[in-house]
């Protein structure tokens, strides 16, 4: 087996901020969109080779195999940059869970929640 492709999805109450979020913020592209009456149940954010998918909690739920299992907690991702500099200014003003640090291996790194709390 070959794995092709690997995409988090996040859950989220509200997909619209999140959209917003990597879209004005990091540069990433909506590329799917699936709607849930006047609301957004999906979506398919995409840039270069990265790829985030954002689906609401009232969608899971309604699935009996996945939906007791979607509000167990956040998801991390960690996303390396070529620039840290440019990433802090991209998320300022976004809650700071974890300051700028320098690990025992050498990483440069600073953690963020999204607006869904990821």
């Amino acid at each position: 087996m070959t794995v092709k492709k690997m995409t988090p999805v996040l859950l989220a109450e509200e997909v619209e901020p999140c959209v917003k979020f990597w879209v004005e913020r990091l540069g990433f592209e909506k590329t799917a969109e699936v709607p849930d009456g006047d609301k957004v149940a999906f979506a398919m954010l995409q840039k270069g080779g990265a790829e985030v998918m954002y689906q609401t909690y009232a969608s899971v739920e309604n699935d009996p195999h996945a939906g007791p299992q979607a509000r167990k907690g956040p998801t991390f991702l960690y996303i390396e940059v070529d620039d840290l500099a440019q990433a802090m200014a991209a998320t300022a003003g976004a809650e700071m869970v974890m300051p700028e640090r320098t690990t025992f291996y050498g990483s440069r790194e600073f953690g963020v929640k999204d607006p869904a709390g990821h």
